[in-house]
């Protein structure tokens, strides 16, 4: 019954905690957007990362398995001109735009960026700490069933992938940081977020009006 239950709740929610693997991922996710950019259909770029071993893991189950994950992430843009961008642009561009496709594919990482990062530049605030990581995941835990069932070891892998995440896009200078730096925001992806109507996203972006 129980395993019945979490598997309801699992259903149930919107959220989930795969990005304790997954993580940020940019070299690979752009390694694939290259290969996608070159006319590549998706079972080649697989079978070439895999075959060459582009991302340097030690087993080609999980560079398989990162390969498809890279995929479905840039398939959350919904963009090809995004994908483009994410191969060919400066890499400053490139990973803001990595950053936008992990909040379209998960709704944690949203979420996280829309009600802290946005919240806190709509309010000049660039205070930052454990305690702004710590309140968003209490109040998830409070909402929703499925990832009040996660475990402390989850929840806490979970703070330290989203703080990485902060560091890599240089919202954070590094992970004992305790200020937010101004981002400036990309125009191509700005360009992108307002033809997609999905505006909400640039809060994340420090991009208001």
């Amino acid at each position: 019954m129980a395993s019945k239950k979490l598997a309801t709740q699992k259903g149930n929610s919107p959220y989930s905690a795969v990005i304790t693997r997954e993580q940020f991922l940019f070299y690979e996710t752009r390694t694939t957007a290259k290969l996608l950019t070159e006319g590549l259909s998706r079972d080649e770029v697989v079978e070439r990362i895999v075959s060459d071993n582009l991302f340097q893991y030690p087993t080609e189950k999980s560079v398989r398995r990162m390969a498809l994950a890279c995929l479905r992430r840039l398939d959350a843009l919904e963009d090809d001109s995004l994908v483009t961008a994410i191969a060919n642009r400066p890499q400053d561009t490139a990973k803001q735009i990595c950053l936008y496709a992990m909040m379209k594919q998960y709704r944690l990482i949203w979420d996280f960026m829309i009600t802290v990062i946005g919240e806190k530049y709509r309010l000049l605030d660039t205070s930052f700490g454990k305690i702004d990581v710590n309140g968003f995941f209490l109040r998830l835990q409070e909402q929703d069933d499925w990832v009040a069932s996660w475990s402390d070891s989850t929840i806490e892998k979970l703070k330290q992938v989203i703080v990485k995440l902060l560091v890599d896009n240089e919202y954070l200078d590094s992970t004992k940081s305790e200020r937010l730096n101004p981002v400036l925001i990309s125009p191509i992806l700005e360009g992108a977020i307002r033809e997609s109507g999905n505006t909400q996203a640039l809060l994340a972006f420090n991009c208001f009006g």
